[in-house]
């Protein structure tokens, strides 16, 4: 962070002892002030994040647990991320062929509390170059985050492993896809069942998972493939739930 952005900041902060966070009311106050100070923090130091509304400021105040310096650093890194990476302000079909002929991941009705469902087939992805990856997964979050359904800024993710082998592993793809997701799209996965994942995934997960962040690791849960159905039916109603989940009595 640069000495102004701390000056700025340091001059609207405000104590966490001046306000009490016992309540929903309290807490949503807090937040308000929180973004109002964020907003004039990152405008000072970077004018097109005025066209960023207050629930995006929110997300990434909620990534950093309301520390208005740290989010405001991860918000003027992902608008600089923005400009370089998505000049345009979109990627396009033609800069992903590889990824989209492997038809990996689609959307499909929504959990119990409206948050849409996205299936993800990890047996169907064949690694590509690196940087082609990452353009295909900012273009899959774009497009989920611009198809999520009025009054919701949360997915709920099902990431099916069966069949997946060391022929689908692809560390650097895994990596660069979390933190594209953690750092850019802040507060957007909502929880990402994992299942059917085989043995040998281990390997790969254990190399993953040092590099996920603290509030990530809560929202993933590995399933067991004899609850798959009474796990999945916690959070999303049957009429929402792939027919192939359906029957925990089938593994």
């Amino acid at each position: 962070m640069t000495s102004y952005l701390r000056q700025k900041f340091q001059s609207f902060q405000i104590g966490s002892s001046d306000v009490k966070e016992d309540s929903l009311e309290d807490q949503e106050e807090v937040e308000r002030s929180k973004i109002g100070i964020m907003r004039s923090c990152v405008e000072a130091q970077d004018p097109s994040a005025k066209e960023a509304d207050d629930f995006m400021i929110r997300r990434f105040l909620r990534a950093r647990d309301l520390d208005v310096e740290k989010a405001s650093a991860m918000f003027l890194k992902y608008l600089s991320w923005r400009k370089e990476f998505v000049p345009n302000g979109f990627i396009s079909p033609s800069e992903i062929p590889n990824d989209l002929a492997h038809d990996k991941l689609f959307m499909q009705g929504h959990d119990k509390t409206g948050r849409p469902i996205v299936l993800v087939f990890a047996e169907r992805h064949k690694p590509t170059s690196v940087e082609e990856f990452k353009r295909y997964v900012t273009y899959t979050l774009d497009k989920i985050c611009a198809r999520m359904p009025s009054g919701h800024e949360k997915f709920t993710a099902i990431a099916d492993l069966e069949g997946w082998g060391y022929a689908n592993s692809d560390i650097r793809g895994y990596l660069a896809a979390v933190s594209i997701l953690q750092d850019c799209y802040p507060e957007r996965l909502g929880k990402m069942f994992i299942i059917h994942a085989p043995y040998i995934f281990m390997t790969a997960w254990k190399m993953v998972y040092p590099f996920i962040d603290k509030n990530t690791k809560k929202k993933i849960i590995f399933v067991d493939n004899k609850k798959l159905q009474s796990t999945l039916l916690q959070d999303i109603d049957e009429s929402q739930l792939p027919e192939t989940y359906g029957d925990d009595n089938k593994y």
